[in-house]
């Protein structure tokens, strides 16, 4: 995965006034010593030939001992420009996501954002990407012909597709084939799902990189190796392009009927009918495998508790302006994450539990629990610290204790 380290930036400078070069420095909170670029290659037109200078708005957070970077950044420039569109929320991430859940609009705007992508000998991919940084930019010592930009576009591209083999190579180091005569046990699905975890952040990275781009389906496709995919979006252009040739496209037909239209969005490989009946919930494991939450989504029991909990311990953090602190990140990172990796186990138990093989669930509970020794440990290295109240770290011990045991209960019967 890339190295995204705009959340720990507190300063920073680019030159790029040198042709062919960029260098520069980034200071780091929680680093004594800035990290040094070193870099071959030139910045996108809106800062080639420009000294950048750049100041974070906002509390960094410290970089972990553990992930501290390379002093000095050697490899070569990927896309750097201080123009790229994004979107930008218009209120705290968590208010958005349930917003979203109750199918209300989320505020936001469009934003320029800086955007310095490089890929490095010693940390490979790395990005800086926000909009909350105060920008200077001097006058251009030079600019980019044509030829130096296609010439920088290409360089940008083959930098990327380098560090995607690496990624590429990875999968195919993790794919897992059980013969077809084998009943699959929670080690088949542990070593299935390490390869997922390959698969997702191969296609992480494409989405971060071509998301914007028009013909992003198309590109993400043919990386990941989806033909079925790419076949599908070749017969809708072709029938695009038929509908357009024969002037019958639906927008240029009015007198095209209902029942015509349905057959013809029927057609689309990517359609969903919209009167496609929900699942239903087993009503006799109400309460134990399944309840309802306050916007009377489905949810596991300890699903519910783990999530509730994650949040009130972030939103007390906030409170005490604790929630930039590596140790607390930590916390709340991993407890967040547990809560997630149990709804990926249990929430699917509503619609019966003979849809899920005991051995899948128990090898996706073995996850949440890693996670969640993660998050005991980060809460001890809290606690000697004395970052929290003392009544906050107890509870919290007790409540990450009590999930553990649930976690283990849940196996337990999940094997048998």
């Amino acid at each position: 995965m890339a190295w995204r380290i705009h959340d720990h930036v507190v300063r920073g400078e680019i030159d790029n006034r040198e042709r062919g070069s960029v260098r520069g420095k980034i200071w780091l909170a929680g680093m004594a010593e800035p990290i040094a670029l070193d870099l071959q290659g030139n910045a996108c037109a809106d800062l080639a030939g420009c000294l950048l200078t750049f100041e974070n708005t906002k509390e960094p957070m410290a970089v972990p001992e553990e992930a501290a970077p390379a002093l000095v950044q050697k490899g070569t420039i990927g896309d750097l420009t201080a123009s790229r569109k994004v979107r930008v929320l218009e209120m705290p991430t968590a208010e958005a996501y349930l917003r979203l859940k109750k199918k209300l609009p989320v505020p936001e705007h469009m934003a320029n954002c800086l955007y310095l992508e490089w890929f490095s000998e010693f940390n490979g991919r790395v990005v800086v990407e926000s909009t909350d940084y105060k920008l200077t930019v001097s006058a251009p010592a030079w600019q980019l012909t044509s030829e130096e930009e296609s010439r920088r576009a290409t360089e940008a591209a083959q930098g990327f597709s380098g560090f995607m083999q690496k990624l590429s190579q990875a999968l195919e180091s993790k794919k897992h084939e059980v013969p077809e005569d084998k009943e699959w046990d929670e080690f088949d699905y542990e070593k299935f799902m390490r390869e997922c975890d390959a698969r997702t952040d191969k296609y992480a990275e494409l989405l971060d990189k071509y998301m914007d781009h028009p013909d992003s389906d198309r590109i993400i496709a043919k990386e990941m190796g989806w033909t079925w995919l790419e076949e599908a979006l070749d017969a809708q252009d072709a029938q695009t392009l038929e509908e357009k040739n024969s002037g019958s496209e639906l927008t240029q037909n009015p007198e095209m009927s209902g029942d015509e239209k349905e057959d013809e969005a029927d057609d689309d490989p990517f359609s969903c009918p919209d009167d496609a009946p929900e699942p239903t919930p087993d009503p006799e494991t109400e309460g134990v495998d399944w309840i309802r939450d306050e916007h009377g989504h489905l949810t596991h029991p300890l699903c519910k508790r783990a999530l509730e909990g994650s949040m009130a311990l972030w939103h007390k953090c906030d409170d005490l302006k604790k929630s930039h602190d590596k140790d607390i990140a930590a916390l709340v990172g991993a407890y967040q994450t547990t809560s997630a990796k149990l709804a990926g186990a249990l929430d699917g138990l509503a619609y019966g539990r003979d849809l899920r093989d005991g051995a899948f669930v128990v090898a996706y509970l073995k996850r949440a629990l890693s996670h969640l020794h993660g998050a005991q440990a980060a809460l001890e290295t809290v606690a000697s610290k004395q970052l929290l109240p003392q009544d906050v770290i107890t509870s919290i011990r007790v409540e990450l204790f009590g999930i553990r045991e649930e976690i283990l209960r849940l196996m337990t019967e999940f094997r048998a």
